[in-house]
């Protein structure tokens, strides 16, 4: 109940300063935790980052005093944080669809983005296996590409990504020789988005020697070492599926909401890492009930 409490708080010291620069700190603060751990909480659970959850309460509202009132645009745009009318304007019509001028005429359609409320109600009672694991530092071979947007923008990333880069997935799991096991990294968050490498575990000469393993490769330009420090993750598993990755984000969620609030720990401002079992070899029968993938999620005791 506390954590639901701090968060609410949080959202609430938000609403009362948009007018004003928010200090990301100061708003962790209320809920009783670290920035970075508020921050990716936040994303996880509402689905868009907490400089988007601003950033689109303060154009909502700006649109309704437009509508509303005959205050001049140039103030609007200052009141809510712009410096100048060109970048206020810019960002209204991403977010509006008009431009502020626009949205004094009568009948125009505006979009608006509701406050954030938190509602108790009677969640849980499910089964979640999981383990606490120190791991080892760990080094991998991969590529990476910068996912920005939208949640819904970073979906369709995601899966272009996957679908673009097959010659090189195909080409680390050679390497390897594991056509079972594939790491997907994140790291480097911010309200922009995150650094998604795919990746592979190769002997330590592999790693050092890419480019004269693969002849030179066009695609082994893009490879490179990822070296992930030693720490102590949260480890849970998706359900044994075909296609498990449809359950990841779910999982996620899941341990973000019912498990950390009452654990002692909060995410740790690590590399968060997706472990998956493909099975490649095996049947179409088994490969129904085997596939699944494993969420490491960095952790570190709450202060």
């Amino acid at each position: 109940m506390n954590w639901v409490i701090g968060i609410q708080k949080a959202i609430d010291y938000i609403e009362e300063h948009l007018t004003e620069n928010i200090d990301y700190e100061m708003v962790a603060a209320q809920s009783f935790s670290s920035a970075y751990h508020f921050q990716r909480v936040f994303s996880i659970l509402c689905g868009f980052t907490l400089g988007e959850y601003i950033r689109n309460r303060r154009l909502s509202l700006a649109g309704t005093e437009l509508a509303t009132t005959d205050i001049k645009i140039v103030d609007v745009a200052l009141k809510y944080g712009y410096e100048s009318p060109d970048s206020f304007a810019k960002a209204f019509q991403k977010f509006h669809g008009v431009l502020p001028s626009q949205a004094r005429n009568c009948g125009c359609n505006l979009k608006s983005f509701s406050r954030l409320v938190l509602k108790i109600s009677l969640e849980g009672g499910n089964i979640m296996n999981y383990r606490i694991e120190e791991k080892p530092e760990m080094i991998l071979t991969g590529y990476k590409r910068r996912f920005v947007g939208t949640p819904a923008d970073r979906i369709v990333q995601e899966h272009d990504f996957y679908v673009s880069t097959r010659v090189s997935q195909y080409l680390l799991k050679g390497i390897s020789r594991d056509c079972d096991t594939q790491y997907n990294v994140m790291c480097d968050f911010d309200d922009e988005g995150y650094n998604f490498y795919i990746a592979s575990k190769l002997d330590e000469w592999q790693t050092d020697h890419v480019d004269n393993i693969l002849g030179h490769a066009e695609e082994a330009r893009s490879f490179e070492k990822i070296v992930v420090p030693a720490g102590l993750y949260l480890v849970c598993e998706t359900e044994r599926m075909k296609y498990p990755t449809v359950a990841i984000e779910e999982l996620r969620r899941k341990a973000v909401s019912e498990w950390l609030p009452s654990s002692g720990y909060e995410i740790a401002d690590a590399a968060e890492i997706s472990v998956i079992h493909w099975f490649y070899k095996r049947g179409d029968e088994e490969l129904n009930n085997s596939r699944y993938i494993e969420l490491w999620l960095p952790i570190t005791k709450c202060q």
